[in-house]
């Protein structure tokens, strides 16, 4: 099963939605803008429902948006080379989200004062909140 999958820095990564060079351009070429918003989170901790609600606060619960666009295109998946693409060549601010570990994710973002809302999957309150 291990055979479905490529590594990069000792992470196996899902040959299925996920390339290799992808994920070595997000971590050394991708530049993360100030303005952008990045949905970062562990598989299977709640990353659509995420979506749904920030893509709500961004249209002032207007449900419009969300009803007529699917996830994936509101806020693509940067590792994927699909997302990576339309986000490499999308002007304005950007929605993205991604299943990289913080250390595999692009290193411009750690110069940036780009908005990460990073669902870590603890249970805690937002005051004091890693």
């Amino acid at each position: 099963m291990m055979s479905d999958y490529s590594w990069f820095e000792g992470i196996p990564l899902p040959d299925m939605w996920v390339q290799k060079e992808i994920v070595e351009d997000v971590h050394n070429k991708f530049v993360v803008k100030d303005e952008d918003l990045i949905i970062l989170t562990y598989p299977k901790s709640g990353t659509n429902w995420l979506i749904e609600i920030v893509c709500l606060i961004q249209t002032k619960g207007d449900p419009k948006w969300i009803q007529s666009v699917p996830n994936w295109e509101r806020s693509p998946w940067l590792e994927s080379k699909s997302g990576y693409s339309v986000l490499t060549s999308k002007e304005g601010p950007r929605l993205m989200t991604s299943h990289l570990p913080i250390h595999l994710f692009s290193k411009s973002f750690f110069s940036s004062k780009a908005k990460l809302d990073m669902d870590h999957g603890l249970n805690t309150s937002m005051a004091g909140c890693p």
